[in-house]
This record gives structure tokens, sequence and C-alpha cells, in this order.
């Protein structure tokens, strides 16, 4: 083969390791899954894609919109996210937030690490390749850093994530003992009247309600409003209230908010307990991670040794990207070893490692149902392609262009490696 053919060759692995390179970067910021659920309460004509969320690889976000049409004319958007959690609840779920706490605060560390990686594979000079992946290596080290460890770090993170994560502390009113919404008590009531025998009677609704914390919370706000020394903290309610009130928008007031919210459970907290507000990701990832347990079923027992758990596993991953960065240096060094292949099969296997986490967490949440919950369900396996059952529920869950576009990583990325191991072979 001659030369012109070689480089041709090269040229191409080339274009579609940019290609895959364009779609990773693209893709963070899409839809990767989306998961819907209809019922006889959620008519069409308010509800077209039922009560739907959209899975980002660095949150859950809102996948409900707004409805102008002759019978319904909304100002507002529905929050899905919050719907969907007040749904789960009554079977003991956990909210959405619960599941892969430590991936979505890492995801982008994780997706700029393998940005670098196809950047190496870009690079045929080894000797380039270990200096160009050394440097950008290390700057993602130094970012993770600095996010994970130091004060204020969780303004180092994109804004999404940290959207998200104050769109799953709800709206409080939980904290308020509130009914949630008219379409959410009518739907307990549907439930509570279908006749099915696993469900819970009234009684032990009201027993269940007893014991995920809303007596002691209304326990705490009698002893405080009968002259407590220590001033009442705020409930979230109050906290999205002011910040809603002030106008703020963006990243920053986020950040405001979850800072409030710390601090105010931080005062319900014994004075020898209390952490005082750092704003790093690591505080801030597990501070919410222990939230989102205790949302619904405030039952320190289990909630305690599933965060001091998540926290181990946070630090692991931590040290293990780490660790990963430092080795991909040291064995890819050689063009066409086996390690070298890693820099665009790790990639490749994107959509791969996507369906295992996903199906993981749904697991996850199918199987570790709280006692708590005001309805009682065997453990179950949640619907990850397609069309489902749960109840009453009609569950859906599909494909978004995020997963598309990983699709896209893939088939670019095995096209790329098939051409450059010829390259290797018969020219370099």
């Amino acid at each position: 083969m001659n030369d012109e053919q070689q480089a041709k060759r090269g040229l191409i692995a080339r274009g579609l390791t940019v290609v895959a390179l364009i779609l990773i970067a693209v893709l963070y910021f899409q839809p990767t899954w989306w998961v819907a659920l209809e019922a006889p309460q959620y008519p069409p004509e308010a509800f077209p894609d039922g009560v739907r969320i959209n899975f980002h690889t660095n949150g859950v976000f809102n996948g409900c919109r707004a409805i102008n049409s002759k019978e319904v004319m909304e100002t507002e958007v529905l929050d899905c996210v919050h719907e969907m959690d007040a749904i789960n609840h009554f079977v003991g779920m956990y909210p959405i937030a619960s599941g892969g706490v430590v991936e979505k605060g890492f995801s982008q560390f994780l997706f700029s690490m393998l940005g670098v990686m196809l950047v190496g594979f870009l690079i045929f000079k080894s000797r380039i390749r270990t200096i160009v992946m050394s440097v950008g290596f290390v700057a993602i080290g130094v970012w993770m850093y600095m996010s994970f460890y130091t004060a204020n770090g969780i303004a180092l993170l994109n804004s999404g994530y940290v959207s998200a994560l104050v769109v799953s502390l709800g709206h409080g009113n939980e904290e308020e003992g509130e009914e949630l919404s008219p379409i959410i008590s009518k739907l307990k009531e549907s439930l509570m009247d279908s006749g099915e025998s696993s469900l819970a009677t009234r009684e032990e609704v009201n027993d269940t309600l007893e014991r995920s914390g809303q007596t002691e919370l209304i326990g705490i706000l009698a002893k405080l409003h009968k002259g407590s020394e220590e001033a009442k903290p705020k409930s979230l309610k109050e906290i999205l209230e002011e910040a809603k009130n002030k106008g703020h928008r963006g990243k920053e007031a986020d950040i405001e908010v979850l800072k409030a919210s710390f601090e105010a459970d931080q005062a319900r907290q014994p004075f020898a307990a209390r952490e005082q507000w750092t704003g790093s990701l690591q505080q801030v990832m597990f501070w919410h991670y222990e939230k989102s347990l205790g949302r619904w079923f405030n039952n320190q027992d289990e909630i305690r040794p599933l965060v001091a758990t998540m926290t181990t596993v946070g630090t692991i991953v931590f040290w293990g990207v780490i660790a990963a960065m430092v080795f991909m240096v040291v064995a890819t060094v050689k063009n066409g070893s086996l390690f070298y292949w890693l820099l665009p099969g790790i990639p490749a296997l994107l959509p791969v490692f996507f369906l295992i986490e996903y199906a993981g967490w749904l697991w996850w949440y199918g199987h570790s149902l709280n006692d708590m919950g005001a309805f009682t369900l065997k453990p179950f396996m949640p619907t990850v392609f397609g069309q489902g059952k749960v109840a009453q529920f009609t569950t859906l869950s599909y494909p978004s262009i995020g997963f598309g576009m990983m699709l896209g990583v893939l088939v670019c990325m095995l096209l790329a490696m098939l051409l450059r191991r010829k390259h290797i072979i018969e020219g370099e």
C-alpha cells in the first residue's frame, strides 16, 4: 500500500474520532433516556406525555411541557420530577435523586476524561500523545480535587448539575405537612379505594405519616413556637419563596438555595453535631443524598448506613479516577499495544456502560422499598425499555437523543479503530 492510501486511511480515522469527540461533548447536555407514568388521574388533555422525566448524565430534569389548548392553559410548567417523586413515595420508593449520586457528581470529570482519551487517540506520535494526555489529565485532576474537597467547590461544577440538585429538593410542602397537590390527593384516594389487597388501610397510612417523621417535626415546631431560645429554622418552602422573590436565577442563586437549606437542616441538629457550610462537592453531594433519602421516610437507622456507604464510594471513585488517568498515560505509550486500544474502546462502550448503570439503579429502586410507604408492593424490577405496568400505572421507558449520540460514538469509534489498526499493521 502506498503512502497516499495510508495517509488517507489515517485521516479518515482521525475524522471519525473528531466526530465522536463532538458527539460526546454535545450529548452531555442532552437527555439520554426518558421515563413517563400514565394513569386515569393524568388525562391526555392535561398530560399529553404523562408524568415524564428526562435522565441526563448530570441529573434528572422535568420532561413535562406547558399546555396551551382550549381545555387547558398553563402559565407555569408542571414540575414532573416532583410529581413522580410524590407518586413513587406512596409505595415506599425513594426519591429519584437518591440514585446515581456519585455518577452524576463525577459525570463532568468522567466525560472530560473520555475527551482526553479520544484526543490521545487522534495523536499518532506516542511521545506527543503522552505529553498531551498528561497535561489534560493533570488539569482534570486539579479541577476534580478543587471541586470535591475545597471550599465552594460546588461552584466549579456545571449549572445543570447544581440546578438538578435544587429541583430534586422538592417544593417543601412535605416539610410543612401540606397535601402535595389536588391531583396527588385524588390519586391517593383512588389507590386506597381500589380494593387491592396489597394496599394499606387508611389507619396504616396515618400511622405511616407519624412514623415518617411528621410527628417529630410537629413537635419541634411546637417547641419552637412556645419560646425556645433557638430561632426557628426556615423551611425549604420559605427558602424557595425568598429566592423567587429576589428574582435571582442561575447557578449562584441555586447554590444560595442549597446553602440556606443546608444551614436550616443543621440548625435542627444538636449543637455538637452541626457542620459549617463549606460548599465542597463532597459535602453537598452527601448532604443532599441524606436529605433525599429522608425526604419522605425519616428513618435515620436506615439512612445513616446508606450515606456512610455512599461517602466511602465517593472517595473510592475520586482516587480511582486519578489512578485510571495515571494508568492511561503509562499504558498507552506504545502504538498498537493491548492497552492502547482502551483509548477508543472505553468511549465506544459508553452506551453499554449507561444501560448497565441505568438498569442497576432501577433494580435498586424496585428492591429497596421503604416499609414506611403507604402501600405495600412486592420488590419488582421497573421497566428498563418499553412499556410496563405497576399497580394502576402504565410505565414508559425509552431512549432519547443523548443515547442516540452514544450509539453514534460507538459506530464512529469502531470504524476508527478498524482503520487505525490497519494503518498500524500495514504502514506505520
